[in-house]
């Protein structure tokens, strides 16, 4: 008897259901956050941890094989073995973590934001308004003091 070997499933067709899995880990590698429903970034979060654990353990070569066998990009690849691995040398899990968003309006699914810990936040587009009002302001100053 195999006892408590249920795995979270996506309702779709298991080809459709590996791909949609396949590319919420690639593009969560190359991107740090990633919106999504609940549900699938249950399914995605032990495999994200897994890739990384790997590129940390076994050696480049073995390492590289087995992440390009699974992600659908290179340089989500390239990404893993060059910053993140030496971001999370001292972590030994927990690589991801699924903030709650809301509800989508269509569907009601719930919506989580899925990103890497310690991942560098991108900038929204206030953020980046109010940085520019600064610096344009700190040339005026300095060049009225001049």
């Amino acid at each position: 008897m195999r006892h408590r070997t249920t795995r979270f499933r996506l309702t779709q067709k298991p080809a459709h259901s590996r791909l949609l899995q396949r590319n919420l880990v690639t593009s969560l590698l190359l991107y740090e956050v990633v919106r999504t429903t609940r549900s699938r970034a249950k399914v995605v979060q032990p495999v994200v941890d897994r890739l990384i654990t790997i590129a940390k353990r076994k050696s480049p070569q073995q390492a590289i094989r087995a992440i390009n066998a699974y992600v659908t990009d290179r340089n989500a690849c390239r990404k893993i073995m060059e910053v993140l691995v030496g971001r999370y040398a001292k972590r030994p899990s927990g690589l991801t973590r699924a903030v709650a968003v809301g509800s989508r309006k269509g569907d009601g699914a719930q919506l989580v934001d899925l990103s890497l810990i310690d991942a560098v936040q991108p900038q929204t587009a206030k953020e980046q308004e109010a940085e520019k009002k600064t610096a344009s302001k700190k040339k005026a100053v300095s060049a009225k003091k001049a």
